[in-house]
């Protein structure tokens, strides 16, 4: 009996996870280093072993490959940046369409969405509804000098590492320009 318990609750908790995944609809990535069309396919290729990603689309005059994501599937933003490197790549530049439902930013920047956590650079005290095209400021999704540049600027510790306390856990806070 205590098994069938435990088995219906932890169903109920994976439903419910993927009933609240994170909205992200597409992304466009610009890859740095592309040198031939052989690179463009090994990063496709990469990219599309992602369970998360329904297309990749590549458009090699911008080296910009746009991802599109399954309905109610846990969009990645870290495993896709990890991908492209894994390919012997590097993401200059990731900007991400969000589709929030009502979200609060707060005064300080920070906003959740089903469990993710973002800080918003140039959005504070607003109310973010419907889809948002966001640029992801962390390290190695920009380049490293514009990251060295961001850091200076925003002296934040969270920035440096991709992390901070956020109700009283370690979090993954994402940085975001719109």
């Amino acid at each position: 009996m205590k098994t069938i318990k435990s088995f219906i609750i932890l169903s109920i908790l994976f439903i419910s996870a993927n009933t609240f995944a994170q909205q992200i609809s597409k992304a466009e990535v610009q890859v740095n280093g592309l040198t031939c069309s052989m690179c463009s396919r090994a990063t496709e290729t990469s990219l599309k072993s992602l369970g998360f990603i329904e297309s990749v689309t590549p458009d090699l005059n911008r080296n910009v490959f746009v991802l599109t994501f399954k309905n109610n599937e846990q969009v990645n933003m870290d495993e896709i940046r990890d991908k492209v490197q894994d390919a012997g790549f590097s993401v200059g530049d990731l900007s991400a369409t969000i589709n929030f439902k009502n979200t609060t930013v707060d005064e300080s920047g920070l906003a959740k969405l089903d469990g993710a956590v973002f800080q918003f650079v140039n959005a504070k005290s607003k109310t973010l509804d419907g889809p948002v095209t966001a640029k992801i400021l962390d390290k190695d999704f920009i380049t490293s000098s514009a990251f060295k540049k961001n850091a200076a600027e925003f002296k934040s510790p969270a920035y440096l590492t991709g992390k901070g306390v956020v109700e009283g856990k370690e979090t993954r806070i994402f940085h975001l320009s719109i």
